[in-house]
């Protein structure tokens, strides 16, 4: 499922901003992007997003700058000093300079003095504040993550209604079927026969068993049924689902497949390809269920 979060926060001496967006995919993916110094933090960081979100692919933007100068250290360079002096003075005997070198031409020279900030390198109390910095921006992701998910619910809810009904009416028709059948094979016979010899009943009776035998779908219907009353308790409970019901329409789809090679009839066909219809659309709802 989709969804995008944001927090920022201040620790060590950064302000810290954190970006994490989800989109759809069938398995889970975490991708974090953040400053090279702070490499050594990418593991924690997915571990951290890993125990939110359970399928999809999250992006994690992390950027910061400083929010405070610490205290900082000037420092001579005395050796390099002493090469500069020994240098201009090597340069006044040899051409003949008479100037006195002074203080303020000292302090131009090139990495002579160097200022550098008091700082230390990060820390495990710095991975802390960092992951927890990242679980209030995963936070919101997975609560807009939450509302796309009540809107699908709702959506694979009535679409498993129709299922149901479509269920009841096969229940109620198959029986039909038979019957239809062995109206139209006595009907056939005595048309071809041209009502010259009777009908042989034990041998109508005979065919009409094995169609029976071979269309009957009562155990389809069964499965089916069965289906559905564990993906009604799939979406009432609170675990990740996506991929079990994933497999859930699989099945259910096999046994429609099956009733339609089955059933030799026109109105349970037109009903067969309904539920498969039915069932494409769930499918491609339940690839974006976590």
């Amino acid at each position: 499922m989709t969804g995008f979060g944001q927090a920022n926060r201040s620790f060590v001496g950064y302000k810290v901003f954190i970006d994490a967006k989800s989109v759809n995919h069938r398995y889970c993916e975490v991708a974090v992007r953040l400053p090279k110094e702070w490499a050594a933090f990418e593991d924690a960081l997915k571990k951290t997003v890993l125990q939110a979100v359970k399928r999809g692919r999250v992006d994690v933007y992390i950027s910061a700058e400083r929010e405070a100068v610490t205290s900082r250290n000037v420092t001579v360079d005395f050796t390099l000093a002493d090469a500069y002096l020994q240098a201009a003075e090597q340069l006044k005997q040899r051409y003949g300079f008479t100037e006195n070198i002074e203080l303020k031409d000292v302090l131009k020279l090139p990495d002579l003095v160097q200022m550098k900030e008091d700082r230390t390198d990060p820390d495990e109390q710095f991975e802390m504040e960092l992951c927890a910095c990242l679980q209030d921006a995963v936070a919101r992701l997975s609560d807009m993550r939450v509302r796309e998910g009540a809107f699908l619910e709702q959506d694979i809810r009535e679409r498993l209604a129709e299922l149901k009904r479509i269920h009841v009416e096969l229940q109620a028709f198959a029986p039909q079927v038979v019957q239809d059948h062995a109206s139209k094979l006595s009907g056939r016979i005595q048309s071809l026969l041209q009502e010259q010899t009777p009908v042989d009943e034990q041998r109508l009776a005979t065919e009409i068993a094995i169609f029976a035998d071979r269309s009957n779908v009562d155990e389809e219907l069964t499965r089916l049924q069965s289906h559905f009353q564990q993906f009604d308790q799939l979406l009432e409970g609170n675990e990740p689902v996506g991929r079990k019901l994933d497999f859930l329409i699989q099945e259910m789809n096999r046994e429609v497949n099956t009733i339609g090679s089955k059933a030799n009839h026109a109105e349970l066909t037109t009903r067969v390809i309904h539920m498969k219809a039915e069932l494409e659309k769930m499918r491609e709802q339940i690839q974006n269920i976590e």
